[in-house]
């Protein structure tokens, strides 16, 4: 779009069309030509005032149609209601069943902060719930909406503030506020925050794309962003003595711990996201009768619900994680984890699609259940301190205990970042984490120097 305040407006002339005269009114915006007619010279001369007071006024003309600013805005005007939909539909088929996700709860966030009253309001669960399930979940527009939704959702339709209305800091900043509490009133974590913050920016700038406001606002708020604490914590990261205990006390927890034991292997070993272990197929597997195998890693299954992806099946089918979609990651791995995965197909086979793990039904794993093995897993081996601390609190811990491993070992970051599937600035900022114990040792090669210059 171009906005310019170079205007031209001549006189309104009269013209025979067809053997009617007709009174016509001509103006040149930026390089533009238009023109108008009228049936009668003195609706002309109105037209004609109404674009002089614009231009006295000082007001920017759009050279692609000709009107002032503010009539086109004016013209694009919607609710923030329509508004958040037409973004989700703008969104919804490049992104991935995560995202949709992430943007159906942002979207649902800031719209009670947009609301001309409070009179009538729905609760904020119910409003919440049925905002993110059905007014901003895409696949859901072609079910019938429950009657309890419905009704929430027709009083927002009716309430919400013009998109225009969204060039006041203030109305803004009650958005930005909102973003950074939860519905129990706690404050939500920062990379939450962050996250809702990015999304509401963007969702302005498609606001200017599509010519419902002249720029983008949000800038103008002298909000500060809260600073999120992307390290891993060092508590969490178990060293490699514990991981060995971990998956021995998987092996134990009964047939479906058997099962999984190779699977948290693989997390640990291979520093394998849980989506790219549930994936994992026999094809994606060289595994020799000695030394060092590779796993060549090409997608994820990570679970998100079937109202989010485009199959309808609970997880999303997608490449590897910030890679392009064919794009393939190869990770070496030990021979102990070679031993452990060649075992397993010994002994489980594998799914018709070739997948390594399954559910008792041959479906891909779930996170409930291989989460309800690994809890008891940790109980077992672990002390009462241990267990209550973060230590190896969730599966995923696994992968940062494997990054930190590779690390701490001397491993050039480069490759780490690599065989991790991420950047090296990622990598460094986020995993870079000692291992439990390793600081004693740190601190006796410390000893060990100082003692050596006395």
């Amino acid at each position: 779009m171009a906005y310019t305040f170079n205007v031209r407006i001549w006189a309104v002339r009269q013209r025979k069309d067809r053997g009617q005269s007709t009174a016509e009114l001509r103006w040149k915006v930026g390089g533009t030509p238009h023109s108008q007619s009228f049936r009668t010279k003195t609706l002309a001369d109105g037209r004609r005032a109404e674009l002089l007071t614009a231009v006295r006024n000082g007001e920017q003309f759009d050279e692609a149609s000709g009107v002032p600013v503010s009539e086109l805005r004016r013209r694009n005007d919607v609710s923030w209601y329509q508004h958040a939909r037409d973004y989700i539909e703008m969104k919804w088929p490049a992104a991935p069943a995560k995202t949709r996700t992430t943007l159906a709860e942002a979207m649902a966030s800031a719209t009670p902060a947009l609301v001309t009253t409070h009179r009538g309001m729905p609760e904020p669960r119910e409003l919440r719930r049925a905002l993110y399930c059905w007014a901003f979940n895409m696949n859901r527009w072609r079910e019938d909406t429950p009657t309890d939704a419905q009704r929430v959702l027709t009083w927002v339709e009716g309430h919400t503030m013009p998109v225009s209305s969204l060039d006041d800091p203030l109305l803004l900043r009650k958005v930005l506020n909102g973003f950074t509490l939860r519905l129990d009133g706690q404050p939500a974590a920062a990379s939450v925050v962050r996250r809702k913050r990015a999304i509401f920016h963007n969702s302005l700038g498609f606001a200017v794309e599509a010519r419902r406001l002249v720029v983008n606002p949000l800038p103008q708020v002298q909000w500060v962003l809260p600073t999120p604490n992307e390290e891993i914590d060092p508590g969490s990261v178990v060293n490699p003595r514990q991981a060995r205990l971990l998956l021995k006390a998987v092996s134990e927890q009964g047939d479906r711990g058997k099962h999984l034991e190779a699977f948290f292997a693989v997390l640990y070993h291979a520093a394998l996201r849980p989506g790219e272990a549930v994936w994992l197929r026999r094809t994606n597997c060289e595994l020799p009768l000695k030394g060092w195998g590779t796993l060549h890693l090409d997608g994820s299954r990570p679970r998100v619900g079937s109202s989010w992806t485009d199959s309808g099946t609970a997880h999303d089918e997608r490449g590897l994680k910030w890679r392009p979609q064919k794009d393939v990651r190869h990770v070496p791995i030990p021979p102990v984890l070679v031993t452990t995965l060649r075992r397993h197909l010994d002994t489980y086979g594998t799914t018709a699609d070739g997948r390594l793990f399954q559910t008792a039904r041959g479906g891909i794993v779930q996170e409930s259940g291989y989460g309800e093995v690994w809890a008891r897993a940790r109980k077992q081996s672990f002390t009462p301190d241990q267990l209550a601390s973060p230590l190896g609190a969730r599966p995923y811990d696994l992968r940062h205990a494997c990054v930190s491993l590779w690390l701490n070992s001397g491993v050039d970051p480069v490759e780490v970042a690599r065989r991790a599937g991420h950047s090296v600035a990622v990598l460094l900022k986020v995993y870079a984490k000692c291992l439990d114990g390793a600081t004693s040792m740190a601190n006796d090669r410390i000893d060990a120097a100082l003692k050596r210059w006395r």
